[in-house]
């Protein structure tokens, strides 16, 4: 093992001989990917793909084995018009669905004017247009625009005979692509108020414009090359739009915190009289190893979230391996050289406000943060005990954690598909956004050609609409008012829709009622899955499959819960065999990952105290409690929160390893890694607090419950665990903390005699 550490040292000395040949080439490759930075977005998916879903499975029966013009479809909410059915408003009616059926991408359309269903009828006058789309350049949102466009040109086109006309598009697809803009505003939003704060922080931290700028450079340059390769990786694999979220708000996060290191250590070394150069050498290879580690739990849990089969959270562990990666390089290659080059310039632009960077400010500050460690120290376990309880007591509210669909109306409030589904709501026919895609197929008999096969299907037709939660059942019986000999008077567009091309199987559209809650349609779903095709139809060897938003809602909650334990369990070893690797001490390591889960499990109570239970939520814009949180929130806060509240544990143990190693016994060598980290920890989770509590303010629920628990892991991490609980465990357990061979080195580190 020493023989390792010894290469991995003469490694660093190598790359620093050289660093300005690498920190070219990096540099290089990172603004020859800029460009593309900026058209990323347009390569990222608003739609969840859940693989291996039944409702995935259903959407490509509908598309292969139906050839269904509505696999895709949105929905034109039309008001201001005369009623469908009478016939003044057939003529405008007439005019919007010929319009339809011109615009390219539109595959099918139907109204009221080809199935004259009441369910096209509206209270209070209004109605709808069922548009289908098929797209074969680029996602079938990509549609969305356009029919906008024609929508809005429509809307002109009659308003001169119809003065109160409204035409709104609403449906999965466009309410995912309002979903896109609200998430893009959300980003520029928070890097507008955290990226200033952040600089005021940076500022506070150094007193120095140059030594501010760097970090916060290297963060930018971070989100920018991560999202440039995620365009490109795009291109080949599904990658969900929240990358943008996360790509900023982990780039700002992990870049600056990186950097923060980096620098803080290069005048540290420079304070002690080193020349530029030299200090240059000395911080990367002191900080260099540290990162080395740090940025390693970090991926670890990232890397974990990418055998999630569902799209949004492998696009966020890609967003966040790839910022860790990229965060580590930047700040091992292009910080050294810059500061290299610097010097004692790293000190310009100084703020009037700030002192000079010298020794003995860099002494004061040290010295606080001793005696404070001195004091935990002399009462490790009444520290334990203060810090410890209040903590316990948070963390045991995480066990009421729901992570069912949340009630209420979280969708961007501004968005017109938003407008259009409460437009549905009022007209009592939201159902047809959230219908159940019912697909049965039969063993033997054939539903178009037998009537053995076409009672089966109309029996359960009824079966389905007698429900109290059923709105409406729409199949190809309900549609030939159950006599079979009616099916050749239906259009060819509609027998596509509703019969495959063989005949054996029938898709039922089953049509939620308007009151039924998003979370008692997943309720549903399951009940049906669970009483089965065999009971339902009462045909042994039928087969039932659910799709449609709330199948897949409830594919998505189920994978999510069967994945969590499996995601932790895999993050707890990897991360636990990068600590004893980096520090060579079982206790230490264990000691880190029970932290860990502790900054965890006391954020998660946080979050159900706040969202869950609404105590406070207003203050965050969220009026009431939710009642339960987004399934992907923990399983992604988990694997995000475990990987930075290591980056604190790393950096305060290592500087105690450090003291330890120099010759300090444990009584001295606690204060003094705490004299040397605890600025630096402060200093860089202030500014991932500000970085992640800038994501709470934007319109994106889900981020904000992200965002959220974030701030409030590293609050708690960087503050009770790392500066009270941490130091006092280290203390109780004295030279066990090291054990087997953490005291071991066969290269000695002196200790610098001046403090950051």
């Amino acid at each position: 093992m020493e023989n390792k550490v010894v290469l991995l040292y003469d490694i660093m000395s190598l790359v620093n001989v050289r660093r300005f040949w690498v920190a070219g080439v990096v540099l290089a490759a990172v603004v020859a990917l800029l460009p593309f930075s900026f058209h990323s977005e347009s390569h990222l998916e608003t739609a969840t793909r859940v693989e291996g879903s039944q409702a995935e499975t259903v959407a490509q029966e509908l598309s292969t084995r139906f050839r269904s013009p509505f696999v895709d479809r949105v929905v034109l909410v039309i008001q201001g018009l005369p009623a469908a059915d009478s016939p003044e408003g057939e003529e405008p009616l007439e005019t919007i669905v010929t319009q339809l059926r011109e615009e390219p991408g539109v595959s099918g359309v139907v109204s009221y004017l080809e199935l004259h269903d009441p369910i096209f009828l509206g209270k209070g006058g209004g109605t709808y247009i069922l548009v289908g789309l098929s797209s074969t350049q680029g996602p079938v949102e990509s549609l969305v625009p356009r029919l906008h466009e024609l929508a809005h040109a429509l809307e002109n086109q009659l308003r001169g005979r119809y003065p109160s006309v409204k035409l709104e598009l609403t449906g999965e697809i466009p309410l995912n692509f309002d979903i896109r803009k609200a998430s893009a505003n959300d980003v520029r939003r928070a890097e507008t108020l955290a990226i200033p704060a952040t600089l005021a922080l940076l500022l506070l931290a150094f007193g120095s414009l140059v030594a501010a700028i760097i970090p916060l450079a290297i963060g930018q340059l971070a989100i920018a090359t991560t999202l440039a390769i995620a365009g490109f990786l795009a291109r080949r694999w599904h990658l969900s739009v929240l990358i943008q979220n996360l790509a900023t708000m982990l780039g700002l996060g992990l870049g600056i915190d990186y950097a923060l290191l980096m620098v803080s250590r290069f005048r540290e070394t420079i304070s002690a009289g080193l020349d530029g150069p030299a200090a240059s050498v000395t911080a990367a290879r002191q900080a260099g190893h540290t990162l080395l580690i740090s940025s390693s739990t970090v991926a670890i849990g990232f890397l974990a979230l990418l055998t999630v089969p569902i799209s949004e959270i492998r696009s966020i562990g890609v967003a966040g391996f790839l910022v860790a990666a990229i965060s580590v390089l930047l700040t091992n290659t292009l910080v050294p050289a810059a500061l290299a080059l610097l010097g004692r310039r790293i000190d310009a632009g100084r703020m009037p406000f700030t002192p000079r960077l010298d020794g003995h400010r860099a002494e004061r500050t040290g010295n606080r943060w001793r005696q404070w460690g001195k004091a935990i120290v002399a009462h490790p376990w009444l520290a334990l005990f203060l810090a410890g309880v209040p903590l316990l007591l948070l963390a045991w509210q995480a066990t009421r954690l729901n992570t069912s669909v949340p009630k209420g109306d979280w969708l961007p409030e501004s968005a017109e598909s938003v407008h259009a589904l409460h437009s549905l709501e009022q007209m009592d026919r939201v159902g047809v956004v959230y219908s159940m895609r019912v697909i049965v197929e039969l063993p033997a008999d054939s539903i178009a050609q037998t009537d053995a096969g076409w009672n089966v299907l109309d029996r359960l037709s009824k079966r389905l609409a007698s429900d109290p939660r059923c709105a409406r059942v729409i199949s190809i019986t309900t549609l030939a008012d159950g006599d079979r000999a009616s099916l050749t008077d239906l259009s060819q567009e509609t027998q596509r829709t509703f019969l495959s091309s063989d005949g054996r199987a029938a898709l039922l559209e089953v049509l939620p009622a308007t009151s039924v809650s998003l979370r008692d349609q997943v309720d549903w779903v399951r009940e049906l899955r669970k009483t089965g095709a065999a009971t339902l139809t009462g045909v042994p060897g039928a087969t039932l499959q659910i799709g449609g938003i709330p199948a897949l809602n409830a594919d998505y909650q189920t994978i999510v819960t069967d994945r969590f334990v499996r995601v932790t369990a895999m993050v707890v070893v990897a991360t636990l065999l990068a600590l004893l690797a980096g520090f060579r001490s079982l206790f230490a390591a264990l000691k880190a990952i029970a932290l860990n889960l502790l900054s965890v499990a006391a954020s998660f109570g946080a979050l159900v105290l706040v969202f869950q239970d609404g105590r406070g939520s207003s203050l965050l814009g969220v009026p009431e409690g939710t009642g339960s949180v987004f399934p992907l929130v923990p399983i992604v806060a988990f694997a995000i929160v475990f990987g930075l509240s290591m980056d604190y544990e790393v950096f305060l143990v290592a500087r105690v390893l450090e003291a330890r190693r120099s010759g300090l016994s444990e009584m001295d060598a606690i204060p003094e890694g705490l004299a040397r980290t605890a600025g630096l920890i402060t200093s860089a989770a202030a500014i991932m607090i500000v970085v992640f509590a800038a994501f709470t303010f934007g319109n994106f629920l889900v981020v904000k419950m992200i965002g959220f628990t974030l701030a409030v892991a590293v609050l708690i991490d960087a503050t009770l665990v790392r500066i009270v609980i941490g130091p006092a465990l280290l203390r109780i357990a004295g030279d066990w903390n090291w054990w087997p061979g953490g005291l071991a080195t066969s290269r000695r580190v002196p200790m610098m005699t001046n403090h950051e």
